[in-house]
């Protein structure tokens, strides 16, 4: 593990460049390796300096963090820092760290940093962005007004309700803004499959299926008719 970590702060405002960059001095692994206040400042920083970590906000003129993070083919590993918490579930499909919410405090930000740390492989690595990506074995979901982690090895299936879609675990039942069409894509093709209009489940979860049904433990769901041919050939392999 290196002993310093060199961090870009991207920011369109002044005041949160003065509270990362105080609070990047405070921690013993970071060093502040430059600040930007748009994203084309920090795609031409990018391509002549590298860095291990991103602290980007997400609202910015005339190019949006996303958009800077679609530019860049080997992204830094990155920390969303906004205002706006309309954004979270969208920032999760740049894989990325955190999601922190102005006015960030210290102790907040040292728990990204926690994270940002775990997720750190050999600096041997050649692709340490790729691997991660490969690694992750959650997804994300707004639950009310919080960000609920469930890992992949809980979920059991997901089902329609009205504008929610409730998602139930192992260990319990989740009601999440999510439609059932976003939730199917941001789940791994080679684990989940939607089985009807309103279901997602969890192959490995099935414990016997038949003529238009699965069962996940003591639960019965439908099987529809365009999804049949499908989960049949899914359940050969």
């Amino acid at each position: 593990m290196k002993e310093k970590y060199r961090c870009l702060i991207v920011d369109d405002e002044p005041a949160a460049h003065y509270v990362l960059s105080s609070y990047v001095e405070r921690t013993d692994k970071l060093e502040l390796a430059g600040q930007c206040y748009n994203a084309i400042e920090a795609i031409n920083f990018l391509q002549q300096h590298s860095v291990d970590l991103l602290f980007l906000d997400i609202n910015m003129p005339e190019m949006t963090g996303f958009d800077l993070l679609k530019t860049l083919h080997h992204p830094p590993k990155t920390i969303i820092t906004t205002a706006y918490s309309e954004f979270a579930l969208e920032s999760y499909e740049f894989w990325t760290i955190d999601y922190l919410l102005k006015p960030i405090q210290f102790p907040r930000f040292l728990k990204s940093i926690d994270r940002f740390l775990a997720t750190v492989v050999s600096d041997n690595t050649p692709d340490l962005y790729n691997i991660n990506v490969v690694k992750e074995n959650f997804f994300t979901v707004k639950v009310d007004s919080d960000l609920v982690r469930i890992p992949h090895n809980d979920f059991l299936y997901a089902q329609s309700f009205g504008n929610y879609v409730k998602i139930i675990t192992d260990k319990q039942t989740y009601l999440a803004s999510i439609t059932t069409t976003e939730l199917e894509h941001i789940l791994p093709a080679s684990q989940f499959m939607r089985i009807h209009k309103s279901n997602i489940i969890s192959l490995d979860k099935i414990t016997r299926s038949g003529n238009g049904f699965v069962m996940l433990g003591e639960v019965e769901l439908p099987v529809g008719i365009t999804y049949r041919r499908e989960l049949s050939e899914r359940m050969k392999i």
